[in-house]
């Protein structure tokens, strides 16, 4: 796994109105439902942010981690993500199902969490839309300003 950590800590938060950190998601917004992305809110985004990039990932899925969601050259202004949206000008990479698409939780077993990564960037990426994880880690090195990660829950 690339490290890619930020230049600083700060008061960068990513929260949701459908669940709290360490909570349980909603099944609405999970397979049991109609597999909708959560609404989410991007709070005091630092100032010198040019974009920002979101990966959630199933750290606990058995087939290693999963990754559920990948967006990035999310304009750094943007405070909300309505439901089931994308911010214009964002672009949806390759997910673990081979999809460009926010696939919900859906674990065969037990209670999984769901890493909801939030990084602000000195730059915007660029990358065409078959890039997935590994390669938008490699991409940002160096460029985070800085990273928050809210945790959701979900069970089987």
């Amino acid at each position: 796994m690339v490290n890619v950590s930020a230049k600083r800590e700060g008061e960068m938060q990513v929260v949701s109105p459908v669940f709290k950190e360490g909570g349980d998601i909603p099944p609405q917004y999970t397979c049991k439902g109609q597999n909708l992305s959560p609404p989410l809110n991007f709070v005091s985004v630092p100032n010198d942010a040019k974009s920002l990039a979101l990966i959630m990932h199933d750290p606990d899925a058995q087939s290693g981690d999963f990754v559920h969601w990948l967006m990035w050259d999310i304009p750094a202004g943007t405070g909300t993500m309505q439901a089931n949206s994308v911010p214009v000008g964002a672009v949806q990479g390759v997910n673990s199902s081979n999809q460009n698409k926010y696939t919900g939780p859906c674990p065969p077993s037990g209670t999984h969490r769901y890493m909801f990564e939030l990084y602000a960037l000195d730059n915007s990426l660029g990358l065409p839309a078959d890039t997935g994880r590994d390669s938008l880690l490699k991409a940002m090195e160096g460029h985070v300003v800085e990273k928050f990660t809210l945790t959701g829950k979900f069970s089987a």
